[in-house]
């Protein structure tokens, strides 16, 4: 049943980050974080890159500490860390990369 919770821990990674990031979003956009410049960008802008970056390592975490063997269970362990870690840099990316309030 261990499996089965690691199998999951992928996607369920993918949704907190994504809920995350468009919380940020949000919350950028109503705060007016676009205003206030750090370094070569914004605070809103900022926020955003750092919670993606930190998630994205967490992925990679968890596929990296894939168990090893072989069978069903590894296969689905494996098949939910790669699923959580592809959705987390296709969907999130372009909403970091190019968000901008209106």
């Amino acid at each position: 049943m261990v499996w089965l919770l690691r199998a999951l821990a992928g996607p369920v990674l993918w949704a907190a980050l994504f809920s995350l990031v468009y919380a940020l979003h949000g919350t950028g956009c109503g705060l007016g974080w676009t205003d206030r410049p750090v370094l070569f960008t914004d605070l809103h802008h900022i926020a955003m890159w750092v919670a993606w970056l930190a998630g994205l390592a967490l992925h990679v975490v968890l596929v990296l500490t894939m168990p090893v063997g072989s069978g069903r269970a590894r296969t689905v362990t494996a098949a939910g860390a790669w699923i959580g870690l592809v959705a987390s840099v296709f969907t999130l990316f372009p909403v970091v990369v190019t968000s901008t309030c209106f």
